[in-house]
């Protein structure tokens, strides 16, 4: 081998080397709304700068918005695939088959599907214990509503939402015996005209206070029109609507994990995981109590918030029923999150809240 191959092979090993320090980590995420919704798909985006801002230059992420749970998605991510995604966020529980279906045909890829239950090699779950927050929630309900009747827009019928819905109304019940709540389904994460109109149906039910757990912030702006009418920020803190109608929130904060998750990719230790974290890790927050609420509620609320971050009490402490009246748990039981009748898989309501889980 004479010099010149030498120092010719030493350039490209040079380069190589170069170019291997220089490769960035690719980071897919998959919205089901507009980033800009201030809602839901806005704290993900939030998420998502808060890994570009943690690595600089050593990421490349990417996104696509607005894409409907089903068959596009499973495009989508296919797409995220092909361009070289090392870690794709799938962000919407529709997204839970065509998650695992792609991840099969792209086993080298990691990917993190958000609120769903399957796993596979490649593939963690993640999700937050919002009904923690719906918890606080539906005690403030419970002491300001004036007309007893307190309205809750649910997005599809899937445990995420029916825990939300249990939660609100037995903490509602807790501080007032004659609070009865009014559930309409708007069937969508994100449409602010059926969201509107879910809201103004509530309201005109008698409804003073409006919990939603759809995406956008069209029910804050209905509850906002028509005056008198108290809601809570879904998803992200929607403070613009405060100190009335809206009087706290639910905001959920993913960067941490986005960060950690990231890192595990970089680091080569990234392993599939369920992660469910709630208010004592960070992943669910309580957006700040607005001066519309009594200072004994407020402070009453934020207690129950530092009982629940704590580990003192559990949002579902027996005793409690179902809606049959049949035991679900006993005096001084608390809720498993898995197995026959755990949170995980919650598809009935609790004792008191009329009308059927719809099919």
């Amino acid at each position: 081998m004479n010099i010149k191959t030498i120092l010719a092979s030493a350039a490209l090993a040079m380069t190589a080397a170069t170019g291997a320090l220089a490769e960035k980590t690719k980071v897919g995420f998959v919205y089901v709304g507009p980033v800009g919704d201030g809602g839901w798909t806005y704290e993900h985006d939030q998420g998502r700068k808060a890994v570009v801002e943690a690595f600089g230059d050593k990421v490349e992420t990417m996104y696509v918005e607005s894409v409907p749970e089903g068959p596009d998605s499973e495009r989508v991510m296919t797409d995220m695939a092909l361009k070289g995604a090392d870690l794709i966020f799938t962000t919407s529980f529709g997204y839970m088959d065509p998650t695992i279906n792609v991840a099969k045909k792209f086993p080298k890829v990691k990917f993190e599907h958000a609120t769903g239950y399957k796993q596979a090699d490649n593939v963690s779950v993640y999700s937050a214990r919002f009904y923690e927050g719906r918890a606080v929630q539906g005690h403030i309900a419970g002491h300001m509503t004036k007309s007893n009747i307190i309205g809750y827009i649910g997005s599809f019928p899937i445990p995420e939402v029916i825990r939300g819905i249990n939660s609100a109304y037995i903490h509602a019940k807790a501080v007032n015996p004659d609070v009865q709540f009014k559930i309409v389904w708007a069937y969508t994460w994100f449409d602010p005209t059926k969201e509107a109109d879910a809201a103004k149906v509530l309201i005109e039910q008698g409804a003073d206070v409006v919990l939603q757990h759809t995406d956008s912030t069209a029910p804050q702006a209905a509850a906002q029109a028509a005056g008198g009418v108290i809601t809570f920020g879904q998803a992200s803190d929607m403070a613009a609507y405060g100190p009335m109608p809206r009087v706290s929130s639910i905001i959920d904060n993913w960067a941490p994990y986005y960060i950690a998750r990231t890192q595990a990719v970089m680091d080569g230790t990234w392993t599939s995981t369920s992660t469910w974290d709630g208010i004592a890790a960070g992943m669910v927050g309580i957006g700040e109590i607005s001066s519309a609420v009594p200072a004994d509620v407020k402070a009453s609320a934020e207690a129950l918030r530092d009982s629940l971050s704590d580990g003192s009490y559990h949002a579902f402490t027996g005793p409690l029923n179902k809606q049959d009246g049949s035991v679900w748990l006993a005096a001084g039981e608390t809720a498993s999150d898995y197995g026959d009748d755990g949170l995980a898989g919650m598809n009935f309501y609790l004792e008191g809240i009329e009308g059927d889980v719809p099919n």
